[in-house]
Order: structure tokens, then C-alpha cells, then sequence
């Protein structure tokens, strides 16, 4: 005899609870708490075009930030809303992911994690959304990938306590070389590390964390659609058939040690205008350095580390040739306003550009708000996290 309970009340809480767990698992989903995780987007602060040579960066997070949030499903399916772009992505976790296209970084995401050794019981219902300008030279893939493996991992059986390192490490995998695309490690480690870091590759990878106070940045988007593989191929092949050229006749050259003053040495070797890319790689580096050594110093010095945004700006431009007439009008109004630094921010073609204004932010925001339509007083921010 089944003994049922007497108490009303008990009788409606278990009612509830069966037609609650029934729609439940109609839907495919666990009644759990749901999981938040969230990424901030970046801004390159010195070494565009510099880390796919082996040669270093420093690089921010910002405080505009890319969520997701979801729970798990009693099934094996995954279903991603992206309401920002008006989109959805669904797939069923399997034992070999066929990848859509060239930039299906949710499948290549769940691909290197089992790879690693992760397993995954359930599939997962979740929504992404974010304050950080899309294809603008801001990082926004990087940050969707980083937020995706940090929800991704928490997600898992194992669910291992992974440091902030080891997830920009397996973006890097997911998102450049599972696709055998052009760039190199900056957007992964600056999102997922947070803060202001310095990176270098050369002669093997190493992390820095500047503990310095910076303030206020401007960041305006100036609508024009970058084209960032086929820029950063221009520029990286550029400048690798310089390398290989020079080190079939001088085994000593190296982009890492040769002096901004040799490089004249090498003018029957290299056209003028090859003369003219290896000076304006060396010098981004010289420029690099000067930063890193500025960010070090117990005084940090403002002004001159707005100098050092606009002078890597001028050959940006000029050198490199990856800004827009629109972005160089960007930052002359940025920089009339009162800003102490200002450049392009990313690979170039279009995108953003960022003004350092610690002091005066709101006014110089209002003068780019004439030109772009997306403009954001921004400052350094964490890296992945929990929510």
C-alpha cells in the first residue's frame, strides 16, 4: 500500500515539484543554479603587429566585458543565444566535432578540451552577451573564446581548477591554430589574464604583470569594417620575407637584436621600401621596450607614456600603413581635447582607436561622439571570471 501524505500542503509542494521536473526534462534542462562567467575585451597598448614575429607586447583589459551565462541540459546538445547579433548556434557534443567554417570557435572550443582530457556529460543552454564592439580591433572573439572555455571547463565532468594561463593557452589552440590563422597570442593572454601584461615568445613564452595605476582611456569604434587576416598576412609575410632574405646572407640577424641604426647596412639587399618595414618594426620594438621600462618605475610618468602611444601611432600610420584617414582624424580631435596619448588599436584597416585621458576623459568622449557613434570612457580591467 503506498502510504500518501495527509498534509495538504505536502501534497501540492510534491504536485508542483513533478509538473516543475516534468517540464524540465522536456526542455532537456537541469534545475540548477545557473553559471555566469564573463571576459573583458583589450586594447593593444604597444606591439601591434609585433607578437606573430616573436617580438614583445603590452597589452590592457578593459573594463567593457563579454558574458555568458547558462546551465546544463539532461542531454547532450548545446544551445547558444546571441541575441547581440541576432543569432543562435546549436550542436550536439560528439566524439568529432565537423567544423561549419573557418571561425566555428564554439565547436573548436569543446574539440581541444577533450582533447586535454576533459569529458562532458551534459550539453548546455546558455546566452551570450557584451559591451565590447565587435570585429574592432577590441578582442571580442578572443573574449567570447576565453569566456567560452572558462564556462566550458566549469561545465565539465572533471571541472579543473584551470589558472587564468592555461585557459589564454588553450584559446590560442581553439581559436589560431586549429584554424591556421595569422595571429599570435596577445588577445588570448591579455583577456583571459586581465590588467595591464607585457608578453613575450622569444626564445620561449613569458608572462609579465605590470602593478601599475593607469587611468582613463577613450575608446571610439569608428565603423569601418576591418579585414584583420588579410592585414595581418600583409603586414607578418611583409615582414617574413625580409627575415628570411637577410638570414640567407648574415646567419647573425635577428628581428629580436638587430639596431635600428644597421639597418642601412642591408639597402642592396632589400628595396626601399622592405627598408622602409624592417625600420618601422624595430622601431615599434624600441618603443615597446621604452614602455615596459616606463611601467616598471616607481614614478610612473603620464605624459610620457601618452608620448609613446602617439609615437608608435605615427608608424602605425605612416610605416605600416594599417590606419584610416577617419581614425587619424579620430585621434588629431582626440588629441586637441587634451589627450596625452592616442593611436589605433588592433590589427588597423578600420576599427577602434583609443585616447589616454586620466584627467579629462568625459570631454574628449564627447568630441569623438561627433565622429563615432560608439564611443566609451573605458579603464584596465579583470581578467576571466566567475560571476
Amino acid at each position: 500500500m503506498i502510504d500518501f501524505p495527509t498534509n495538504k500542503f505536502r501534497i501540492e509542494e510534491i504536485l508542483l515539484l513533478n509538473l516543475v521536473t516534468t517540464l524540465s526534462e522536456l526542455k532537456g534542462v537541469y534545475l540548477i543554479k545557473q553559471l555566469s562567467v564573463s571576459t573583458p575585451g583589450r586594447i593593444c597598448l604597444f606591439g601591434e603587429h609585433q607578437d606573430y614575429l616573436q617580438l614583445p607586447i603590452i597589452a590592457g583589459a578593459i573594463s567593457l566585458r563579454i558574458s555568458i551565462k547558462g546551465s546544463k541540459r539532461t542531454d547532450r546538445l548545446i544551445f547558444i543565444d546571441l541575441p547581440d547579433i541576432n543569432k543562435k548556434e546549436s550542436f550536439a557534443i560528439k566524439e568529432s566535432q565537423n567544423y561549419q567554417n573557418d571561425h566555428d570557435y564554439f565547436r573548436s572550443v569543446v574539440t581541444v578540451l577533450k582533447r586535454d582530457g576533459l569529458t562532458f556529460s551534459n550539453g548546455v543552454n546558455c546566452t551570450v552577451q557584451g559591451e565590447i564592439p565587435i570585429n574592432a580591433g577590441t578582442s571580442s572573439s578572443s573574449a567570447l573564446i576565453v569566456a567560452w572555455i572558462n564556462f566550458m571547463i566549469k561545465m565539465s565532468v572533471q571541472q579543473p581548477e584551470f589558472t587564468a594561463e592555461k585557459i589564454a593557452e588553450i584559446a590560442y589552440r581553439a581559436e589560431v591554430l586549429e584554424f591556421n590563422e595569422a595571429g599570435g597570442m596577445m588577445d588570448q593572454y591579455s583577456t583571459a589574464v586581465g590588467g595591464i601584461i607585457g608578453l613575450k615568445t622569444f626564445p620561449k613564452l613569458n608572462l609579465k604583470k605590470f602593478d601599475v595605476t593607469l587611468g582613463n582611456f577613450v575608446l571610439a569604434n569608428s565603423g569601418e569594417p576591418k579585414d584583420t587576416q588579410n592585414i595581418l598576412r600583409r603586414v607578418k609575410n611583409g615582414v617574413l620575407d625580409i627575415v628570411k632574405m637577410l638570414e640567407t646572407t648574415d646567419e647573425n640577424f635577428s628581428l629580436q637584436t638587430v639596431k635600428i641604426n644597421n639597418i642601412d647596412d642591408y639597402k642592396t639587399k632589400l628595396t626601399s621600401e622592405q627598408i622602409i618595414l624592417l625600420k618601422g618594426t624595430i622601431r615599434n620594438r624600441e618603443i615597446t621596450k621604452q614602455a615596459e621600462d616606463l611601467l616598471q618605475q616607481p614614478n610612473f610618468d603620464h605624459l610620457h607614456f601618452g608620448a609613446l602611444l602617439s609615437e608608435q601611432h605615427e608608424i602605425l600610420s605612416g610605416t605600416l600603413k594599417i590606419s584610416t584617414p577617419k581614425i587619424d582624424r579620430m585621434i588629431e580631435t582626440a588629441l586637441a581635447k587634451g589627450a596625452l596619448g592616442a593611436k589605433i588599436n588592433g590589427s588597423g584597416g578600420g576599427g577602434c582607436m583609443f585616447a589616454y585621458a586620466p584627467d579629462n576623459a568625459e570631454e574628449i568622449k564627447s568630441a569623438l561622439e561627433v565622429i563615432s557613434k560608439e564611443t566609451f570612457v573605458v579603464s584596465i580591467g579583470e581578467g576571466t571570471r566567475e560571476d
